[in-house]
This record gives C-alpha cells, sequence and structure tokens, in this order.
C-alpha cells in the first residue's frame, strides 16, 4: 500500500494508492496520515473500498502530518564516513532534526541567508507505527515499522561543524526535510536493505547507492534508538546518506545555489524535483529585473513549515 497527502500547504487531503494506481480519499477514514492513524487503523485499511479522489493534485505533500521526532543517523555508509574523512562508526551517530523542516517532495529548498555551504543527502526514511521504548529484539522492533519513504537531510554544513553546537544546528531549517511523495508499506517496498538510492543536481548523478552498504540495519537502528529515547508512532527515522555528497567532492563549485534543481528517486518510494533557492536573489512578482536578479521567483510564505 502507498499513502500520500496532496494540496496546499497546511491543507493536504490524504489518499491511498489503489490497485489500479488510481487515488482514493482517506478523509471519510481518518483526518490526516498522523501517528494515532497509523498506530491503529493503517492495517485494516483497503483503499479499493473508499471514494475516489477526483480533484486535479496541483502539489503533493510530505506523506505523513508533522511528525513528533525526526531522528537522524549520521556516517551510517562506510563510503560516505570515508568521504566525511571519520572512522566508520562503532554505535550509531545519532542526531535531531526539527519537524518543521519537513516539506513535500517538490517544493522549493530555500538557502539560509548566507549560505555557500549547504549540501543534499538522500535517504531512506523510516516511518514509526507503534511505540519502542528499549527494545531489544530486532523482529519486533520492525514489526513497530507503518512504512518507508524517500526522504533528504539537507545540511548547512558550516552550521554543521563550523559553528559549534550539534549538528542538529545545520539540519533543521525550513525546507531541509523534503519528504515523499508515497508512504509505502512495508509488504509492498520488500527487504529495506535493498533500496536503490540516486540524486542528481542539475542532471548529474551525484548519489547512487544501494541501503545494502548501510553500516547498521534498519532494525539495529529502531533498537539502538528507541535505548536513547521513546519512538512513537508517527516519527520519522532516517537512516543516513550514501557517498556522493558535496562535502565529499573536490570540484570547485559543489555546494547548492540558487536555481539548482535537485532530483532524487526511490523506485518504489517515488521521485523528488526540488528548486534551489536562495531567498536574497528572489523577488516578489512585479519587481523590475536588475543584474542578478534577472530571473523572476517568488518564495511562498510558510512553504515547507505549516505541514499538519
Amino acid at each position: 500500500m502507498r499513502l500520500g497527502r496532496v494540496g496546499a500547504p497546511g491543507a493536504e487531503t490524504p489518499v491511498a494508492v489503489g490497485s489500479d494506481g488510481g487515488l482514493y480519499d482517506l478523509t471519510g477514514v481518518t483526518a490526516d496520515v498522523d501517528g494515532s492513524f497509523l498506530a491503529t487503523e493503517l492495517r485494516a485499511l483497503v483503499p479499493d473500498l473508499l471514494p475516489r479522489f477526483t480533484e486535479d493534485v496541483a502539489r503533493r505533500g510530505a506523506p505523513i502530518a508533522r511528525p513528533g521526532k525526526i531522528i537522524g543517523i549520521g556516517l551510517n555508509y562506510a563510503a560516505h564516513a570515508a568521504e566525511a574523512g571519520m572512522p566508520r562508526p562503532q554505535e550509531p551517530v545519532v542526531f535531531l532534526k526539527a519537524p518543521t523542516s519537513l516539506c513535500g517532495p517538490d517544493d522549493d529548498i530555500r538557502l539560509r541567508p548566507g549560505s555557500t555551504t549547504t549540501d543534499y543527502e538522500v535517504e531512506l526514511g523510516v516511518v514509526l507505527g507503534g511505540t519502542l521504548r528499549d527494545e531489544v529484539d530486532e523482529a519486533r522492533a520492525a514489526e513497530a515499522v507503518a512504512g518507508y519513504v524517500l526522504a533528504q537531510d539537507v545540511s548547512d554544513r558550516a552550521l554543521q561543524l563550523q559553528r559549534g553546537g550539534t549538528w542538529t544546528k545545520g539540519k533543521s531549517a525550513d525546507t531541509f526535510c523534503p519528504v515523499g511523495p508515497w508512504l509505502v508499506t512495508p509488504d509492498e517496498l520488500g527487504d529495506p536493505g535493498e533500496v536503490r538510492l540516486r540524486l542528481r543536481v542539475n542532471g548529474r548523478v551525484r548519489q547512487d547507492a544501494v541501503t545494502s552498504d548501510m553500516i547498521f540495519t534498519v532494525p539495529e537502528l529502531l533498537c539502538y534508538v528507541s535505548s536513547l529515547m521513546t519512538l512513537e508512532a508517527g516519527d520519522l527515522l532516517l537512516t543516513g546518506t550514501p557517498a556522493g555528497v558535496a562535502m565529499g567532492h573536490a570540484e570547485p563549485r559543489p555546494y547548492l545555489r540558487h536555481e539548482d534543481l535537485v532530483t532524487a528517486d526511490g523506485g518504489v518510494l517515488g521521485s523528488h524535483r526540488n528548486r534551489v533557492l536562495d531567498p536574497a536573489l528572489c523577488r516578489p512578482i512585479g519587481a523590475r529585473a536588475s543584474g542578478r536578479m534577472s530571473t523572476r521567483h517568488t518564495v511562498e510564505a510558510g512553504r515547507g513549515g505549516g505541514q499538519r
């Protein structure tokens, strides 16, 4: 089964994909794809018995409502640790990412003012459908998974690594967590250790790997993180990114810049298409073009925040 949310930011309609590939309206079952729904009603859902969703889809939102927690895992691919110049971790590197960073799979990524070190990171995301606390049984941990999503852990490297504090600092800006378009249930995804993740910037492949290269598997991560904090239905766990991030490139212009196009693909998980915008170079419609600001853009208020 695949679930999604479509519509304007803050007013998304929950939908399910039927066996015919069409969209079916979930509003008669739940107000949103949130922790309560994932914990109690997801397993009994039959999309084809729901009313057809007939409206035009102008925007695909994140397939989950704003999670209580977004937990990130760092350096979970050996090749990525190597390109970052860091040793292979002996236990998972854990950080938190603000839930307000969540945005849709096609929403704009907005750079922080003056940033020249914003990086992309394609990842497999895990959405919880139950509570885990001090879990030591990997099979039971896996049973608490509601589904999987294609995600990006956008990161401002200077804030993350050079400005003191924790990694959370460089990873929590609005729009820094594109997710979707689908939440894919475990039975439809298959083995989470065999998902191919690809990311391109302006058409050029930057990341291309299979999740079998992860150092710590999904069940291992769930057990480990649940020993540190309680995981609840609706929480999102990002499992780490493969090699190929901008931080590891030797070329002179590796980081994201204004008007770059970031595309990502996760097979059955769907795809992303995110335009990068620098708010300092955007202007309201109707403003006179001059110099570097000759391209017309508008920055939608609240875009990327405001997820229900």
